[in-house]
């Protein structure tokens, strides 16, 4: 299965580490969970115009919930990190506060 860039990079993600690793130049996006670290790595680089140094990427799996006598589960998802060089940013995610 061909995967397009825009297909990839699912959505970003905001929460209060991500927000701490912004200021390394780091930033988090939910990503499709059969995108590979070179395939994530090229959606970004093509999408945002910057320079990614590293890609660090995480399968977030399922937890049990439950709502009321109703028991399932949250969804599993991949996340990955990305790292861009110094002095580049990504101005999607500037204004973006928790």
């Amino acid at each position: 299965m061909k995967l397009l860039n825009h297909d990839i990079i699912v959505r970003p993600v905001i929460t209060e580490k991500s927000s701490r690793l912004m200021e390394k130049n780091q930033y988090t996006f939910e990503v499709h969970p059969r995108a590979n670290k070179i395939q994530i790595r090229s959606a970004i680089q093509e999408l945002f115009k910057v320079k990614v140094e590293k890609v660090h990427t995480i399968k977030v799996h399922s937890k049990p919930k439950r709502m009321g006598m109703y028991i399932g589960k949250s969804r599993s998802w991949k996340k990955a990190i990305v790292s861009v060089q110094q002095g580049q940013r990504i101005d999607f995610f500037e204004g973006a506060t928790v």
